[in-house]
C-alpha cells in the first residue's frame, strides 16, 4: 500500500519503525544492499520536490473535504497546493545540480507563496529542509533526517500555542522516524521510507488526538497534505518515477466543454439563424452510421454545425430555423442526453442594451502593479481584505494599501508584502483581519530591512474597523499599537454565511446549503434565510453596554434586504444604540455584523 493512504478512521497500528517499514511494500527487500546509491544530487532532489507539488496539487480536493467547519473558505488542500506551486514554477526550469542550491531555491519560493497557516507552516518546514542542506552539493539520508528536523523546530516555534493531532504532530513524527531510521542506515530511499511511514502512523492517531476529529471520522487535512507531498518525493528517491498531475474528471470535463465552446464560437460572427441548438446523443452500439451523416444533414437546414464524437457520444452545435427537424435526425443515432436551445436574437438584443449601459457607466480603473516606496512617513497601514466596499473603507481610514483576500482566497506572503513594500512609512502596521491570514503576514517580517513591520493580530473585519478607529496620529507607534490592539479586542463579530458542504459540529447537524449564524467564531444559528439570520444572531449579541452595531452587507444581499435586515433589528433594541448600514460588496459573507 501507499505510505499515504486516504483515511476516514483510524486503522490499526503496527508497532515501531520496524513495523511501518514491514507495511510500506514500496520498500526494497534488500535495503541494506550498498549498491544503492547512498546520496541525492540537485536534480533528483528538484524532482523529487517537483513529484511532491504535483501530487498535493492533483489531491488538493479530496484534502479540501477533509475540512470540518463547513464555511466556504481557501481550504486546506487549496493553501498547501498552491504554496507548492510556487515550488513548480521556481524550479519547473532549474537545471542546479548542487542539492543545497535546490533546496534553497524551493524554500525561498513557498516562503512568498505561503497562503493560509498550513501553507506557512509549509514553507517553514522546506525553509528548515534549506538550512539543513545549505551548501551541500549531494544528501545522505541523514542530511534529509536531520533538515527536515530543523524544518519541523521552526514550524512549532512559529505558532503560538502548538496542537497536536495536526501537520506538527505528522511532521514530527516523520522526522523522529527518519532520524531513527539514518542512525541504522543513511541510504535516502531506507530514511524517506521511514519519514513516509512515520508520517502515515501519525496521521492514523491524528482522531486520538484532536475529539473534533474522531466525531467527524477524518483524520486532520494539513497531516494528510504532508502525506501527500512526502510520498511524491518517495516516488521519485525510490524509483525515479516523478507524480504527474493528472487532471480532474471535471477538469477535463470543463476543458471538453471549452474547447466545444471555442470551436461553435468560431461561426458566431453573424447570426444568420435564431435558434442555437446543442445536445448530446448516447451513440446506440447497434448504429453503424457515421455521425458525419449527421454533420452533413445539419449542414442542410442551418450553419455554424460543430459536431465531435467519441465511442459513447456525439456532441452537437448547430445555429437553425428548426431544431426540432435537428432532433429528430439524431434520434436516429442513438438516445438524447442533454439539450439546450437558445433563442440568439433576442440574446443579441439584450447584450446590446447592456453594451450600452456599460459604456454609459464610469469603468473601473485598471489595478496597477505596486511599487515600492521609499519609507518617509512614520506610519502607515495595510489591511486585508475582499469586497470594493470594504476596500474604500479601509482607504478612508487611512490604510495606504488593501490587499485583495479573506475567507474564500488567502492571500499569499508575496501578496502582502509588496503592499508593506509600497507603504511609504518606517513603520507600517498590518492588518489580517483573518485568522487564517496572520501565520502569512508575520513572515513578512523578516523579509523586510528598510522599514519596521508590526503584524496586528486582527481576526475579524470588525476587529480591523475598529483598530484603524483607534489610531491616534499623535501618539507613537508603541502607544497606537495597544490602542488599536485594545479597539480590537472590545468589539464582538457576528458572521452570516451558507455551509458548502454537509456536516455535523458542535452538536448542530449542517445540511449544504443552511445559513449560519456565527457569534465570534463559534457557531449559534442554523437557518434558512440570511435576513433573519442576521437579525437574531445581532439581537443576540447585544447587552447593556452596546452603543453601536455596524452591519456590512455582502456582494449577495441587495441593498432592499439589508434595508430589511436593519429595519428589524432597531424594531428589537433600545433606541440609544446607534445601527449603521455599509455596502461592503465581500463575497461569502452574507453579513459581518460589528457590535460595540
Amino acid at each position: 500500500m501507499n505510505c499515504c493512504m486516504f483515511l476516514t478512521i483510524p486503522q490499526k497500528k503496527t508497532a515501531g519503525l520496524a513495523g511501518c517499514l514491514q507495511r510500506y511494500s514500496a520498500i526494497p527487500e534488500k535495503i541494506f544492499d550498498k549498491e544503492v546509491e547512498a546520496v541525492i544530487n540537485g536534480i533528483t532532489l528538484r524532482d523529487a520536490i517537483l513529484s511532491g507539488a504535483n501530487n498535493i496539487c492533483k489531491n488538493k480536493k479530496s484534502v479540501d473535504e477533509l475540512n470540518i467547519f463547513p464555511v466556504p473558505d481557501g481550504d486546506t488542500g487549496t493553501n498547501m497546493s498552491m504554496t507548492m506551486t510556487a515550488a513548480i514554477r521556481a524550479l519547473e526550469n532549474n537545471e542546479d545540480d548542487e542539492a543545497g542550491s535546490v533546496a534553497h531555491r524551493a524554500a525561498s519560493a513557498m516562503l512568498r507563496g505561503a497562503r493560509g497557516n498550513s501553507g506557512v507552516i509549509l514553507s517553514l518546514l522546506f525553509r528548515g529542509f534549506s538550512k539543513g542542506l545549505q551548501d551541500k552539493a549531494v544528501v545522505s539520508g541523514q542530511d534529509l533526517a536531520e533538515a527536515l528536523g530543523l524544518g519541523v523546530d521552526a514550524a512549532y516555534k512559529a505558532v503560538m500555542t502548538p496542537t497536536e493531532g495536526t501537520i506538527l504532530t505528522v511532521a514530527r513524527v516523520a522526522f523522529e522516524k527518519g532520524r531513527a531510521a539514518a542512525a541504522i542506515d543513511s541510504d535516502p530511499v531506507y530514511v524517506w521510507s521511514a519519514v513516509c511511514m512515520g508520517a502515515a502512523s501519525a496521521l492514523e492517531e491524528t482522531p486520538e488526538l484532536l475529539p473534533v476529529l474522531k466525531k467527524a471520522g477524518v483524520v486532520d487535512a494539513g497531516g494528510q497534505g504532508l502525506c501527500l507531498i512526502f510520498d511524491g518525493m518517495m516516488s521519485v528517491l525510490k524509483d525515479g518515477v516523478m507524480v504527474q498531475m493528472e487532471k480532474t474528471e471535471e477538469e477535463k470535463a470543463d476543458e471538453t466543454a471549452e474547447f466545444f465552446r471555442n470551436a461553435a464560437a468560431e461561426f458566431d460572427q453573424e447570426i444568420n439563424f435564431t435558434y442555437c441548438t446543442e445536445f448530446i446523443v448516447g451513440r446506440d452500439p447497434e448504429v453503424t452510421r457515421d455521425p458525419m451523416e449527421l454533420r452533413a444533414y445539419l449542414e442542410t437546414i442551418g450553419d455554424c454545425v460543430v459536431v465531435v464524437d467519441d465511442e459513447e457520444i456525439i456532441k452537437v452545435h448547430v445555429h437553425t430555423e428548426n431544431p426540432g427537424n435537428a432532433l429528430q435526425e439524431a434520434l436516429t443515432f442513438g438516445q438524447l442526453l442533454t439539450v439546450k436551445i437558445e433563442n440568439m436574437k433576442e440574446q443579441h438584443r439584450k447584450a446590446a442594451e447592456a453594451n450600452e449601459q456599460a459604456k454609459a457607466a464610469a469603468q473601473p480603473p485598471v489595478q496597477q502593479p505596486l511599487e515600492p516606496a521609499e519609507p518617509a512617513e512614520e506610519l502607515g497601514f495595510v489591511a486585508v481584505a475582499a469586497g470594493d466596499g470594504l476596500h474604500t473603507l479601509f482607504t478612508d481610514l487611512g490604510c495606504s494599501h488593501v490587499v485583495s483576500g479573506g475567507q474564500t482566497m488567502n492571500p499569499s506572503t508575496q501578496d502582502i508584502l509588496a503592499a508593506v513594500l509600497a507603504t511609504p512609512a518606517k513603520k507600517v502596521f498590518v492588518l489580517p483581519n483573518n485568522k487564517n491570514i496572520i501565520m502569512a503576514a508575520e513572515q513578512t517580517i523578516p523579509l523586510v530591512t528598510d522599514r519596521e513591520v508590526i503584524v496586528l493580530p486582527t481576526r475579524t473585519i470588525p476587529q480591523g474597523l475598529s483598530a484603524m478607529l483607534a489610531v491616534d496620529p499623535d501618539a507613537s507607534p508603541e502607544e497606537n499599537r495597544q490602542l488599536m490592539m485594545d479597539a480590537a479586542g472590545s468589539v464582538a463579530t457576528g458572521l452570516v454565511t451558507f455551509a458548502a458542504r454537509d456536516s455535523e459540529f458542535g452538536g448542530h447537524r449542517i445540511r449544504q446549503g443552511d445559513i449560519m449564524g456565527l457569534r465570534n467564531g463559534k457557531l449559534e444559528y442554523i437557518e434558512k434565510d440570511p435576513i433573519h439570520t442576521c437579525s437574531k444572531l445581532t439581537r443576540s449579541m447585544v447587552n447593556r453596554g452596546t452603543s453601536f452595531i455596524t452591519l456590512i452587507y455582502g456582494s449577495d444581499v441587495t441593498e432592499a434586504q439589508a434595508e430589511d435586515a436593519c429595519r428589524r433589528i432597531k424594531n428589537k433594541i433600545s433606541d440609544d444604540i446607534e445601527v449603521t448600514l455599509v455596502n461592503g460588496g465581500q463575497p461569502v459573507y452574507y453579513f459581518i455584523v460589528s457590535v460595540e
